[in-house]
């Protein structure tokens, strides 16, 4: 899965301007400036998305996020999100069938993502947006069929005649070998432009990697759980294969769903699920390394979750994708991009969270 939640920031408001140049860039909302170095290709595909991204698993969904229920204020808070990425120059966005659909919510998340790409093209035709989504392994799924029929329905829901980034949303029971297929196909009929997989163990993205590149197709990425605190892809052998194979990895859960804002305390622990994963022992133990997240904030002029999410940067062929349920948190977002932390200060982040033992992850990595 896919989604966090970002504190709300400052930023002060500048009149947008567009170089001359080629590669044309705005100064955003958060004073980042943001242009084609921002961007990078995902593994060995021509697909250049930006940096950094943003995730939809909040937009739709009632069972994680949003357990109030879905009412006309999440919904103009989800579209202000949106926009307000797309204005800042994140142009990344990535959803799945299965967020916001049947009992997991009110109105699926592609279904909203394609309505917010269609109304402000209306405002602006030249308007650029990468969408990727995932395709949900469901035990009944059978064969490649299956996938180029799910993918199918996904382009449907978001009203595109294809997508840029097609993913296995996790691996399944069976069946995985002819999923891999789907994908394969999927691009040699131009519904999408790059495959990629989530959740994938070593093992597994080995498989996927080989079989793909008999074809010819690269593997662009694997999206899987990694933060300062959730370090587990740097231990189980799947950050190392994705550097080594040309794989790049894509980190959801990067601020921790909200843990690495600042936002909680023992004295205020996150509600609903989160409670239980992120508990007040749990963020006891974390105050030492918030306080000097905040301290080397404080020295960049920048938030604990811009120097969470630049500290993943850091690392190297790592595309975070932080979820935004409001144009607040997604302009916080933006002020991730466009500086860097010292190598000091990246190797003290990572000693002080090292500490930390982690949380339990999506259970599907060990399959």
């Amino acid at each position: 899965m896919a989604l966090q939640i970002g504190s709300a920031g400052r930023f002060s408001l500048l009149n947008p301007k567009r170089s001359s140049s080629n590669n044309i860039s705005r100064i955003r909302s958060s004073g980042v400036e943001i242009g084609e170095s921002d961007k990078v290709k995902l593994g060995g595909s021509d697909l250049k998305v930006t940096k950094l991204g943003i995730g939809a698993w909040s937009w739709g969904d009632t069972s994680y996020w949003n357990r109030s229920g879905w009412d006309d204020r999440q919904l103009k808070a989800a579209k202000s999100a949106f926009n307000a990425s797309i204005d800042g120059g994140i142009t990344f966005i990535d959803t799945a069938e299965v967020y916001g659909s049947g009992i997991m919510g009110a109105i699926n998340s592609e279904t909203l993502i394609g309505r917010f790409i269609k109304e402000k093209r209306k405002k602006d035709e030249s308007m650029e947006v990468s969408v990727a989504t995932k395709f949900a392994a469901l035990p009944w799924r059978l064969g490649r069929e299956s996938v180029l029929s799910a993918l199918k329905d996904s382009l449907s829901r978001l009203d595109l005649s294809s997508v840029d980034l097609y993913q296995l949303h996790w691996p399944g029971i069976w069946g995985n070998q002819g999923y891999i297929d789907g994908l394969g196909d999927a691009v040699e009929k131009g519904l999408v432009k790059a495959v990629g997989v989530s959740n994938y163990s070593e093992r597994r993205l080995r498989d996927a990697h080989k079989q793909l590149q008999k074809r010819g197709i690269p593997l662009a990425s694997n999206q899987v759980n990694y933060s300062l605190i959730y370090r587990i892809p740097e231990q189980n052998g799947v950050k190392s294969t994705c550097d080594e194979l040309g794989i790049t990895l894509i980190a959801y859960s990067p601020i921790a769903q909200g843990v690495l804002t600042g936002k909680y305390s023992p004295e205020n622990i996150p509600d609903g699920p989160r409670g239980q994963i992120y508990t007040r022992e749990f963020l006891t133990k974390l105050q030492p390394l918030m306080s000097r997240i905040k301290e080397i904030g404080q020295c960049h002029g920048k938030t604990n979750t811009q120097v969470a999410l630049n500290w993943l940067m850091c690392q190297e062929n790592v595309v975070p994708i932080p979820g935004a349920k409001s144009e607040e948190q997604a302009r916080e977002f933006i002020g991730a991009l466009g500086w860097r932390l010292t190598d000091v200060e990246v190797e003290e982040l990572r000693s002080l969270s090292s500490e930390i033992k982690p949380v339990i992850g999506f259970p599907v990595e060990k399959l």
